[in-house]
């Protein structure tokens, strides 16, 4: 069975935008994820935002509604087609534009703000990435990002439970082996001298098996997500970072 199949959001770009699209669930995790992000950047309004990995716009809309200057990068071009149509329509000006995150194409130091959720663990180099990221964040800037763990609960949650059983997600979406621990990620970003590092569980399914389907067939019932901000980092995590004013 193929494993990272990106072309899964190639396959999706049409429908992006759609409610009743698998997809869709991707944009109910954005006022998820800015619950904890706030915490962290109280205002976006004027700042310059990258994000990485943007798909067909989801978190870009989100951010541009909150005033920010947001430029979306995504591998897949169906994507930024999809992106640039919405966005057009929702009277949004955002600039999109096809590139990988290994090779971010904008100058050193460019952004205030770079984001990356739901997409260090599809990359071919994550590394790579991270290293990007921090090249064109201004000094000061912060680094948002959201991915999953490389555990045993990660490859029952992600993979068995979500692709295999209740098939929320398309098999082969994930590759448990492309799954990041936090201490790899957190190590890698103290090395790139990101500084006030902080790394929380962004739980969507609760502690057990039992609050998975409870969580799930909520979900399907009324199309909104339970998430909370945990000290439990075991299926995915969220956090941020900041470069340091002197590098």
């Amino acid at each position: 069975m193929k494993k990272n199949d990106l072309e899964f959001y190639d396959r999706s770009a049409a429908q992006w935008w759609q409610p009743d699209a698998k997809i869709y669930a991707l944009h109910r995790l954005n006022p998820l994820r800015f619950q904890y992000f706030d915490r962290h950047l109280t205002n976006w309004q004027g700042l310059r935002v990258l994000d990485v990995g943007c798909g067909g716009g989801f978190s870009c809309e989100f951010l541009a509604a909150r005033g920010a200057k947001v430029f979306g990068i995504d591998r897949s071009q169906s994507c930024i087609a999809a992106a640039k149509a919405h966005a057009a329509t929702s009277g949004f000006e955002i600039d999109y534009q096809c590139g990988y995150a290994e090779d971010l194409p904008y100058a050193d130091r460019y952004f205030d703000v770079v984001v990356c959720v739901d997409v260090l663990e599809h990359v071919t180099n994550w590394q790579q990435t991270v290293m990007e990221i921090h090249r064109v964040l201004q000094p000061g800037g912060t680094f948002c990002f959201d991915t999953i763990n490389r555990t045993v609960q990660s490859q029952l949650m992600m993979i068995w439970f979500l692709e295999g059983v209740v098939k929320a997600i398309d098999r082969g979406i994930h590759d448990w082996e492309k799954f990041i621990k936090p201490e790899e990620l957190t190590s890698l970003m103290q090395q790139q001298s990101f500084t006030n590092i902080d790394i929380k569980g962004f739980s969507l399914f609760g502690s057990s098996p039992w609050d998975a389907i409870a969580t799930f067939w909520h979900y399907k019932r009324t199309g909104s997500l339970r998430a909370s901000i945990t000290d439990n980092t075991s299926v995915m995590y969220i956090g941020k970072a900041e470069k340091t004013a002197r590098s």
